[in-house]
Parts: C-alpha cells; sequence; structure tokens
C-alpha cells in the first residue's frame, strides 16, 4: 500500500509527495499484471500465471512495508485497489478468456467481464467498510480479490501444464470463474487471518509445516496453489452453512 506524504510548513503550505518504498511494491503489482496481459496474448500462459502470483507477493508486501515504515494513507489505499483490480480483476480474465472462454463465444467474455466488475465491486465495498469499527476484523465480506484471482489463476494453470484441454476442463474453468465472482460480491464470510500473531512465540512444529508448505510448492506449484486457493474457497460457503444450521438449530 502507497502512501501520500503532507506535511504542512510554517507559512502555512503543503508539500505534498509519494513515499517510494511502498510505492515500489504495488508498481511491481501493477506491471506484473500488464505483463501478465500481454504473456496471455501470446499465448505464454504459464508465464501469465506465475506473473499473477508475483502481484500477489507485492500486493501483500506494500501494505506491511506502509505500516512497518508509518506511511500508510488514503492515497496509498486507492493506489493499491487500482493495482488490484489490474492485477487480480483484469489479468486472470483475459488469461482465462485467452486459454478458454473463448470458445463459448459471446458467453465467454461476458463472464470474462463479470469476474472483472465483480472485482471492482468487491473492492469498492472493501475500501467502504475498511474503517468500520463495527465490521468484525477476523473476516472478509465476500472473496477476497486476490484469492478469486488465485483459484480462477492456478486452475488454468494446472489444465494448461496437464494439456486438459477437453470439454470438460474448458467447462471447470468456466464454472469457477463464475462461482468465484459470485463469491466476491456474496455477503459470505472468508476468514482474514489478521488475528494471527506473527510476531509471537510459536510451536517448532508450525515452523515445520511451513518449510513442507514451500517444499510441496516447489514439487508442484500450480497443484499446491490450486488445492489451497479452491480450499479457501470453499471454506466461506462452509463456515456459512455451519453458521446456519447453528443458528436454526
Amino acid at each position: 500500500m502507497t502512501n501520500l506524504s503532507t506535511e504542512q510548513q510554517p507559512e502555512g503550505r503543503f508539500v505534498k509527495g509519494i513515499y517510494l518504498l511502498p510505492n515500489l511494491f504495488t508498481t511491481a503489482g501493477i506491471f506484473s499484471g500488464f505483463y501478465a496481459i500481454i504473456a496471455a496474448m501470446k499465448g505464454l500462459y504459464s508465464y501469465a500465471a506465475m506473473t499473477i502470483f508475483i502481484a500477489m507477493i507485492a500486493d501483500g508486501l506494500d501494505g506491511r512495508v506502509a505500516r512497518l515504515t508509518n506511511t500508510t494513507s488514503a492515497f496509498g489505499a486507492e493506489y493499491d485497489s487500482l493495482a488490484d483490480i489490474v492485477a487480480f480483476g483484469v489479468a486472470p480474465a483475459v488469461t482465462a478468456y485467452s486459454w478458454s472462454l473463448h470458445l463459448f463465444g459471446k458467453i465467454g467474455w461476458l463472464i470474462a467481464f463479470f469476474f472483472v466488475a465483480a472485482g471492482a465491486l468487491r473492492l469498492a465495498r472493501f475500501n467502504v467498510h475498511v474503517d468500520d469499527e463495527t465490521q468484525d476484523k477476523r473476516f472478509f465480506c465476500g472473496l477476497p480479490i486476490p484469492a478469486a484471482a488465485g483459484v480462477v489463476t492456478s486452475m488454468m494453470w494446472v489444465s494448461h501444464i496437464n494439456k486438459i484441454n477437453g470439454l470438460g476442463g474448458h467447462l471447470a474453468l468456466l464454472l469457477i470463474t463464475i462461482l468465484a465472482a459470485g463469491l466476491m460480491v456474496s455477503n459470505v464470510k472468508y476468514f482474514s487471518f489478521k488475528d494471527f500473531d506473527f510476531k509471537g512465540n510459536v510451536p517448532f512444529v508450525a515452523i515445520l509445516i511451513v518449510v513442507l508448505l514451500f517444499v510441496a510448492i516447489a514439487i508442484d506449484p500450480p497443484s499446491i496453489l490450486f488445492i489451497g486457493f479452491f480450499i479457501y474457497l470453499l471454506s466461506g460457503p462452509i463456515y456459512f452453512l455451519r453458521y446456519y444450521l447453528k443458528k436454526k438449530n
């Protein structure tokens, strides 16, 4: 997340500038998303998928760097949202359309547009409620757009790597794109993991699990990433169903 520095001078004037470090990470996210679009248009789908996940890393770092350096601002939030819609809205939609959805004609590009529009609406709703103290910070309202991009992109990547080019594979990507888009604009709750204490002590087994996770991703990045994002996508409806049944009983 980038920032706008506003400092009042003794004579009453305001000098404005942009903090460089967090701004670089956000710009890297936009660059990665734009590169993914170009790669998808050229048929380089693996490169497109990898750069979208690189954008996720940059998106995770910019906000943390801004908080650590005390450079957060409204400008940073807006710039970060613009980066997100490029990297996690337009880029996955174009990649999915170029690889598969174009086979469905008009329906295909309308579904790709639905994904982009849902992502934009999801970001707008998040920005409106980000400072609302009544919101439960443990949960997101709707599937976060990086997770939606992750499940669509990783599914396309798995299908492309394993040459799953039949009708079943294309239909599966179409349905998962619709599902991810719908969940973004839904009221389904998703864990935000904001209550995790990353600064505190953790058991030794936790570090071991993290190491094993990195090993698993290194062995088969597309499959492991798809499994992880798909489980997170399902976690919202499962939690909603459990909450509904508990409330009903």
